[in-house]
């Protein structure tokens, strides 16, 4: 049967956005990274993610990761949790990522495995268990193979879970989404925008959908619709969001997305090299997909 609360009680379930990093002239842009966290907070929210895939944390410095987070924490104050991301190629050094985050008061991380090593189950075990090492905070672990190049199984999945502090999973692979999802031992949160009405048709109830940076609140009202048994209204919703959804993932994420901020003024579209900004063709479609959603106060009396 689908799960209907967080494990032990640590990191909720609901809607997590996983924040872009916002930048001005290569430089972290702390004041517009805390408009935004409040922003999404106000939204409806359940929680935000720094640092991960869609924050470009792998093309921050160290001391870029702990202002951002810190940041994002001091704009949210308190109303809603922050987890970060934490990821790499080599364990000790994700392990000093953690570490120097520890100090904040971050509600956990999102740890992926290792990347490009293709490394066995007992390795991924072994990585994931020396990250829990170094925190008494939860772990979310991050399942996406088109990135890491290995793939956590359900299997491997449940293991890890017999760890107290590894409490949740983003699985961005469809197909192990709807096995975690019918289980209660991890919470199962959907990482692949796509897939996320789906998963909340069958019973989940966590989503990580980068997609929800562009009009929060209607996210947000998916969620809800969702939860409260209305299926043809989610359905119709997701329709309307699904257009933009999939032109916010044609080209290497976070540049859509940063584009699309860009164009509703409340971001620059600045990517770090070696990511490139979205194409204008893409930008264009952006554009015309966006003024296609649905106004904001039909949103809210829906």
């Amino acid at each position: 049967m689908a799960r209907s609360e967080a494990p032990r009680g640590a990191l909720a379930d609901g809607l997590w956005l996983p924040m872009i990093t916002p930048l001005q002239h290569d430089r972290v842009a702390l004041d517009t990274a805390q408009r935004l966290a409040a922003h999404y907070a106000a939204a409806g929210v359940d929680g935000l993610i720094v640092l991960g895939t869609t924050g470009e944390g792998g093309l921050l410095t160290d001391s870029e990761r702990s202002m951002l987070a810190a940041a994002v924490l001091e704009a949210v104050d308190g109303a809603l949790p922050v987890i970060a991301g934490v990821g790499g190629v080599a364990t000790h050094a994700v392990c000093d990522q953690v570490r120097k985050l520890d100090r904040l008061a971050l509600a956990g991380y999102l740890v992926p495995p290792p990347y490009y090593l293709r490394v066995s189950d007992e390795g991924i075990a072994w990585h994931m268990r020396s990250v829990a090492g170094q925190t008494g905070k939860p772990l979310m672990l991050y399942n996406v193979p088109k990135r890491t190049g290995c793939t956590m199984s359900p299997e491997l999945v449940w293991r890890l879970a017999a760890h107290p502090q590894i409490v949740a999973i983003k699985e961005c692979d469809p197909a192990g989404l709807r096995t975690l999802a019918m289980q209660d031992r991890i919470g199962a949160f959907c990482g692949d925008d796509a897939s996320m009405l789906d998963h909340l048709l069958r019973g989940g109830t966590g989503i990580v959908p980068a997609a929800a940076h562009v009009r929060p609140e209607l996210f947000v009202r998916l969620l809800q619709l969702a939860r409260t048994g209305r299926e043809e209204a989610a359905r119709a919703l997701f329709r309307q969001l699904s257009p933009l959804i999939g032109l916010l993932f044609a080209e290497p994420n976070p540049a859509p997305v940063k584009a699309a901020l860009a164009l509703c003024g409340m971001a620059t579209a600045e990517v770090r090299r070696p990511l490139m900004p979205a194409s204008k063709t893409l930008v264009a479609q952006l554009d015309a997909a966006m003024a296609l959603l649905p106004p904001a106060a039909v949103a809210r009396a829906a």
